[in-house]
């Protein structure tokens, strides 16, 4: 059991160094200044993502609305994966693959963002939804594992954490979104 633990410390560790070796930092701070610029203007942040990727949607959205490290006024950002009536209405009515895309519809407006995550890219509601906002002049982001499926294609930006464990990739979309929200904190 300790050499397991050990293992998948060192898992973790080998992927977040994998980062610093990539793009990705600089994705951030772009990520942060398109967030930054759009809570200026009035916009918000809306999050989607299934199972694990639901719950750091929630948790994200509530750094934003709470807060991250420092006192601050709210910010604007929704999950759009905490409504159970919304999902199991749209999922009834429409289809699961469409409850975020409704949702987007409803509340997505021109100059906000869609912070999209899915390990494999490819989950089909979330990219529904992401169609839909860039149809609307919404800004998206991508949070996904390697390769990024289809959201590397249709976002504007993607972040693919070069982990092919779904459990690793996890974590660094965490480690990456509490990196940005300390970015949009910042001064």
């Amino acid at each position: 059991m300790a050499k397991m633990i050990e293992e998948r410390i060192n898992e973790h560790i080998a992927v977040a160094q994998e980062l610093l070796q990539s793009d990705i930092p600089a994705k951030l701070n772009g990520i942060a200044g398109v967030i930054k610029k759009a809570l200026a203007g009035g916009g918000k942040v809306l999050f989607c993502g299934n199972g694990g990727s639901a719950a750091d949607s929630q948790h994200l959205a509530a750094e934003f609305v709470g807060r991250f490290q420092k006192e601050r006024r709210g910010l604007s950002a929704v999950a759009l994966t905490v409504d159970t009536s919304i999902i199991t209405a749209v999922g009834n009515d429409y289809g699961y693959d469409r409850v975020f895309e409704r949702q987007v519809e409803a509340l997505g407006r021109t100059g906000d963002v869609l912070v999209g995550l899915s390990t494999s890219g490819n989950s089909a509601n979330v990219v529904k939804a992401i169609e839909l906002a860039k149809e609307r002049g919404i800004y998206c982001v991508g949070f996904t594992a390697f390769g990024g499926g289809r959201m590397a294609e249709i976002c504007d930006v993607n972040i693919a954490v070069p982990a092919k464990v779904t459990a690793r990739a996890q974590e660094m979309h965490i480690l990456l979104g509490h990196i940005i929200c300390e970015l949009v904190d910042g001064e």
